[in-house]
C-alpha cells in the first residue's frame, strides 16, 4: 500500500489549536520520548541549566520536565500566541517558571529574542512543520551557534522511515538526512537514540518519530 503522509495545521487559530491539543494528550510512547529528553538534560553538569524548547505547543513536555527538575530555567519559544494560551493552562502553577518567547524559526534572527543562552535546546514534533530540509538545517545551525561547548540539542520529530513506499511531506525525511544536516551545522557526533511508533506499511501522520541527540 502507498499514499501520502503529512498534515496541515492552522496554529494561529485558537479553536484549531485547542482541538489539536485535546487530540494529542501524550500517549505512553510520547511520554517515553519526554523521559528520554529529560535524561539528556539531567546529564548536563550544571544544577540549574537553561533549557530552550523550540515549538512549546500546548506545553505538555514543558510540564513533564518541570515537574521532575525543580531547578532548571525553562524558555518556551513558539510563533503562535494561541499555543501560549493553551500552554499556560497546561502548566498551571508551573507557568511562573517559564519564559514565553514568541518568534518565528523561519526568521534567522530568532536567537536575538531569547531571554538567556541555553545549555540545552529541545524540541518535539515541531521542526518538520517548517516545511523542508533547508529550513531545518538553518535551525540546526542557529542552535549550534547559541549553544556553549558541551551544550546539547535533542530533537524528537517525525521522520520518513527507511524502506517505506509512501510519500512524505518535505519536513519529514530520513534520520540519515538529519544526521548529515547536524554535522554540516557543526555538531561532531550526532546520533539517533531511538525510533518510536515505527510503521512502514500503513503509517499515519502521528507515527514514525525519532529522538536525535547532538552535542556541541
Amino acid at each position: 500500500m502507498t499514499g501520502f503522509v503529512g498534515a496541515l495545521h492552522e496554529f494561529h487559530d485558537a479553536e484549531f489549536v485547542q482541538g489539536w491539543a485535546d487530540r494529542f494528550v501524550p500517549s505512553p510512547p510520547r511520554l517515553a520520548l519526554f523521559n528520554m529528553v529529560l535524561a539528556e538534560i539531567d546529564q548536563l553538569p550544571m544544577r540549574d541549566p537553561n533549557v530552550l524548547e523550540l515549538g512549546l505547543g500546548p506545553g505538555y513536555m514543558a510540564r513533564h520536565i518541570l515537574e521532575r527538575h525543580p531547578t532548571l530555567h525553562y524558555e518556551g519559544l513558539d510563533f503562535s500566541a494561541a499555543f501560549f494560551q493553551v500552554a499556560r493552562r497546561t502548566l498551571g502553577d508551573l507557568t511562573s517558571r517559564v519564559t514565553f518567547t514568541q518568534a518565528d524559526l523561519m526568521n534567522q534572527s530568532w536567537p536575538k529574542l531569547l531571554a538567556r543562552r541555553p545549555h540545552a535546546v529541545i524540541s518535539t514534533w515541531a521542526l518538520h512543520d517548517l516545511g523542508g530540509q533547508q529550513a531545518i538545517a538553518d535551525v540546526y545551525r542557529r542552535c549550534w551557534e547559541i549553544l556553549p561547548k558541551g551544550g546539547i540539542l535533542v530533537n524528537g520529530d517525525f521522520i520518513k522511515p527507511d524502506g517505506t513506499a509512501w510519500e512524505y511531506e518535505a519536513g519529514r525525511f530520513e534520520v540519515a538526512g538529519h544526521l548529515d544536516l547536524l554535522r554540516q551545522a557543526g555538531f561532531t557526533d550526532p546520533r539517533s537514540l531511538q525510533h518510536f511508533e515505527i510503521e512502514i506499511d500503513n503509517p499515519t501522520a502521528a507515527q514514525n518519530y525519532a529522538c536525535l541527540l547532538a552535542v556541541k
